[in-house]
């Protein structure tokens, strides 16, 4: 049968960037400020603020994913790293806060101070629980060893009358106890007086300061982890810490890696992400043949140090993606949360993600720039900015880990590039921006949370003349060339 390559052109589909559209205004009875945001971000995960930064080595590390949890989002941490290196990222987020501490580093009460002082500063702790038998018996803190005789046994300098509280104990009964006893730290023991776990008051305040923050049953941050779907190993090791494990590939619609994902999928108990998809084909494919999956992460080469479309001339850009997701996942009634990832600049660009049926948005370059991005600072003429770079390009693959992203084997060519980004300060400055551009956008198209906007947002198309004339124009701004 002859191949038809002029309606191949002439039928093909149009697709479509987030410069094409604007959100057109609508009839509102709500404020911005009335606009609700919380979204999943995965099957049990539910996010407060529905921004997501991506697994890349430049964006995402322990540090990074703690702030975006505080905020109310969620990290996802990059796997260009040894397994062990990156389960280490992960304990690092759940250690960071928690209302009741579990995994304690506690001590003996024959241990000599000299190496009680050691196990604080290793595991960098201001005190420690002593314990004989699993049960309390004392407390050490970092004040009670200033100036004492380091040879001292541990049992001479602690307090052995500790204030404790029993494991029912709420928030505010904490609070009262330890403001009673003028305590910072309140040991939790069971009945028969053995070490449950330890609440703080830093932890309190954290929580208190943090109303929005992404946290699980124990009070600790969310965090994610990314995987290679050829990397059984390294999820199963990541699933015994980690709230969700993301599929890190450019192109998951590909034989092998559906029957590698799948099986991923069916010996991890974490919410499992798929993707990344761009097409209607590819949501059909991975619906019938991935027993579990939590949600899915839309664009195919629309990142801005993405050069895959560019290079193979093939991808799908996140808009049109997106589009094409939620549409195949409503013809089989199926609810599956959408990740939007790639090429979002703005809030704007956000809230059309959200409008054409995504539940959160994943971004790199936005956050690259962030203090608490990995990497220094750089100066360049005066102004500050940090490195940025593609998991596709030659310095990230390089390190070995990341190569299978783009095949099994590795390609031979690079699909990302490397540079830098300005400084963008911290992440809880550029979170409250977009929080606030979002909100803004809701409210003028009336539409009061994200499933409103996807029933109720209008979209207009726009040329690309028309979007050069939204942006300013006739000024010269600050820091722009003169007259």
């Amino acid at each position: 049968m002859p191949i038809d390559f002029y309606n191949k052109l002439h039928k093909a589909k149009d697709v479509y960037t987030f410069r094409d559209f604007i959100l057109l205004p609508g009839l509102s009875k709500i404020e911005p400020e009335d606009v609700s945001l919380s979204s999943n971000f995965s099957t049990d995960i539910k996010l407060n603020v529905p921004l997501v930064s991506s697994p890349m080595d430049t964006v995402t590390e322990s540090e990074m994913a703690i702030s975006m949890a505080r905020e109310g989002g969620l990290g996802i941490i990059h796997r260009n790293m040894s397994i062990d290196k990156q389960v280490e990222e992960v304990k690092k987020v759940k250690r960071a806060e928690s209302f009741i501490i579990k995994n304690l580093v506690t001590a003996s009460p024959d241990l000599l101070i000299s190496e009680a002082t050691k196990i604080m500063s290793k595991h960098n702790v201001s005190g420690l629980p002593i314990v004989k038998s699993k049960k309390l018996v004392g407390l050490l803190t970092k004040r009670d060893v200033k100036f004492s005789d380091i040879d001292s046994k541990v049992s001479n300098l602690m307090t052995k009358t500790v204030v404790t509280a029993s494991e029912s104990v709420s928030i505010d009964e904490a609070k009262r106890i330890m403001h009673k006893n003028r305590v910072e730290k309140l040991p939790v023991v069971n009945n028969g007086n053995e070490l449950i776990g330890l609440i703080t008051v830093k932890d309190i305040y954290s929580r208190e300061k943090y109303s929005l923050a992404s946290r699980d049953d124990e009070g600790r941050l969310l965090v994610g982890a990314s995987v290679s779907p050829f990397d059984l190993k390294r999820a199963k090791e990541l699933d015994k810490y980690v709230d969700v494990i993301v599929s890190d590939v450019a192109h998951f619609h590909n034989e092998n890696i559906l029957k590698a994902a799948n099986k991923i999928s069916q010996e991890i108990s974490s919410n499992f992400v798929v993707g990344n998809l761009g097409t209607e084909a590819s949501v059909e494919d991975v619906i019938h043949r991935i027993d579990k999956f939590d949600g899915i992460r839309a664009g195919v080469g629309s990142g801005s140090i993405c050069i895959t479309s560019e290079v193979t001339k093939a991808g799908s850009p996140t808009l049109f993606a997106v589009s094409q997701i939620a549409s195949k996942l409503q013809e089989h009634n199926l609810s599956k949360p959408i990740i939007a990832d790639g090429g979002i600049r703005s809030s704007g660009d956000a809230a059309l993600a959200f409008a054409i049926g995504a539940s959160s948005v994943m971004m790199g370059n936005v956050f690259a720039g962030c203090n608490e991005s990995p990497g220094n600072l750089i100066k360049i003429g005066g102004k500050y900015y940090k490195q940025y770079r593609g998991m596709g390009s030659d310095s990230a693959r390089a390190q070995n880990y990341i190569i299978d992203r783009y095949s099994k084997k590795g390609k031979t060519i690079s699909e990302g590039v490397e540079g830098v980004v300005p400084s963008r300060g911290n992440i809880s400055e550029l979170v409250k921006d977009f929080v606030g551009g979002l909100q803004a956008s809701f409210g003028y198209a009336g539409a009061k949370n994200i499933k409103t906007l996807w029933q109720t947002s209008s979209l207009g198309q726009i040329t690309g003349v028309g979007s050069d004339e939204l942006k300013p124009h006739n000024i010269i701004l600050p820091g722009e060339d003169k007259y």
